[in-house]
């Protein structure tokens, strides 16, 4: 990880806290009561002391990385460890999918909570939080002696996790107020996922079967500890409390909604998706969704300002952010399942297959940075969802040729419009709103990301699951995957016409476009 190539030195540190105060000012213009004097609060609260701007932002960078690092190991690997667990544990199937499932389940439904928090009360606060929520959940689940202490265990992880990520991404956008170098970090941030990928899927299964499931919560331990450490001593303090206060019902709403869809997703191949568990349960999370925008529209002290959402820019992200999941996770949860089922591949192996995609995300976000500034983000925002849905769209041509060349192809062109994609749409994103709501704003794009996951983990996997139910298991398969990419190539054609090329420019004080 490169992170010098980004690297602030202090006094340009200092020299950007005006920068970063000023970019706060347009909420007055956008005729928001409830961040009146905005500007002046979020000034004071993060003026830097001499010894706190000492800390070069690389280190900032590398303490973000690793709190993303860790969080998405942990959703990669334990997948791995799951047939080894339910021998130990003497666990049964449902209790197996809870303890993959929790996790997401608590992370999906508080991420927008989460942002919020950060906004409030301090994103390296939260940041913190969310690490040590994580470490103390990660030590619980190596050392549980039996499946419901597994699953506490993982619950409090996936708290942790959904109080640190959004609040990385705020961190980052308040470090790097220079458009270039924040594009760069905010590329290196995102490899992150590629990185975790990677070590996931094949360092993971091998310590399994060397050392033991429990093997692979205590080789986190180190990293939390670390990040822990950096982020305490590191990190400066920032928030912005000013004309804002906690809407708790509001709150209770945004749950209530994503909660209720997690678990629709999550237990509906079991409840059966037109069972009555699984109909009340989509139900209450669109009629959740229903009151939380109608308490949005006349609140004062809103969870999600309303007019982020009507920014063209900003809803775009959030659209091709649950399009480029919506695809991406489905295939993550098929590729592996048609491997080990129809070629009859170990979780391993199957693992192992997917490499070439993780390295060429991890390779070309890298790049994606630089690509974004020297032509706008658009190119490689359209670029990179073109690239997922051709992809996608290869991948779907297996029923006529299943060699693993044309398998390999699909997966290296959807790593590469990963990688393409995902940096400058954070960047888009959180520059598209006034700074003051960046924690917010990062939660929302995360919530949209997660949505789309569980959207397409749960349609196109039960597209796949009636096709194998009347024996025609490969073409579902190339149905579920054809679904995916016309998924992907929509978000491309939305951020073709929505994002500009000067879209990681702040908006005008006079308001947002």
């Amino acid at each position: 990880m490169s992170a010098p190539a980004v690297m602030l030195g202090p006094t340009r540190i200092g020299s950007a806290i005006p920068a970063v105060v000023r970019c706060v000012r347009g909420p007055r213009a956008l005729n928001f009561p409830s961040f009146r004097g905005a500007s002046e609060s979020f000034k004071m609260s993060i003026t830097l002391t001499a010894r706190e701007a000492r800390p070069a932002s690389g280190l900032i960078l590398l303490t973000m990385s690793l709190g993303v690092l860790i969080a998405q190991i942990d959703t990669s690997v334990v997948n791995l460890a799951v047939k080894p667990i339910g021998t130990d544990l003497k666990a049964s199937v449902t209790e197996l999918q809870w303890i993959v499932d929790v996790y997401n389940f608590v992370y999906a439904s508080l991420l927008v909570t989460a942002g919020t928090l950060a906004d409030l009360y301090g994103r390296r606060r939260i940041f913190a939080l969310g690490i040590a929520l994580f470490t103390l959940g990660t030590i619980v689940c190596g050392l549980a002696p039996e499946v419901p202490t597994l699953v506490a265990g993982r619950a409090v992880a996936g708290l942790g996790a959904a109080l640190e990520v959004p609040a990385s991404l705020a961190i980052l956008t308040i470090t790097y107020p220079d458009i270039k170098e924040r594009t760069r970090a905010l590329g290196i941030w995102a490899s992150c996922y590629g990185i975790a990928l990677v070590i996931g899927q094949t360092a993971g299964g091998a310590l399994v079967d060397a050392s033991g499931w429990r093997s692979i919560f205590f080789l986190i331990i180190p990293f939390c500890l670390v990040t822990l450490v950096l982020v305490m001593t590191v990190v400066p303090e920032s928030s912005n409390p000013q004309g804002r206060r906690l809407d708790l019902p509001g709150q209770a709403l945004a749950i209530a909604s994503l909660g209720s869809l997690s678990l629709a997703a999550i237990e509906g191949p079991r409840w059966g998706w037109a069972s009555i568990g699984n109909v009340a349960a989509f139900s209450l999370s669109v009629l959740a969704a229903a009151l939380f925008l109608r308490r949005q529209a006349g609140a004062t002290d809103a969870v999600v300002p309303l007019p982020m959402l009507r920014h063209r820019v900003f809803a775009a992200c959030l659209a091709v952010a649950t399009a480029m999941n919506f695809g991406a996770y489905a295939m993550l949860f098929l590729t592996p399942l048609y491997f080990q089922t129809a070629r009859g591949a170990s979780a391993l192996d199957a693992a192992v297959v997917l490499l070439p995609m993780s390295l060429s995300y991890m390779v070309t976000s890298q790049l994606s940075g630089r690509i974004a500034n020297k032509l706008g983000p658009r190119v490689p925002m359209t670029a990179g969802m073109g690239l997922m849905g051709l992809g996608m769209l290869v991948l779907a041509l297996i029923p006529f040729n299943d060699s693993l060349v044309l398998i390999e192809s699909g997966l290296l062109a959807m790593g590469c419009g990963l990688g393409l994609n995902v940096g400058p749409m954070n960047a888009v994103a959180v520059v598209n709103v006034p700074a003051a709501l960046s924690g917010t704003a990062s939660g929302l794009i995360n919530t949209a990301r997660m949505i789309g996951a569980t959207l397409g983990v749960a349609v196109l996997g039960a597209v796949f699951a009636m096709h194998v139910a009347v024996g025609a298991g490969t073409r579902g398969l190339a149905t579920a995957y054809f679904g995916g990419g016309m998924g992907e190539l929509i978000g491309a054609a939305v951020a073709f016409a929505f994002i500009r090329c000067d879209s990681l420019r702040r908006p005008a004080q006079s308001g947002w476009e």
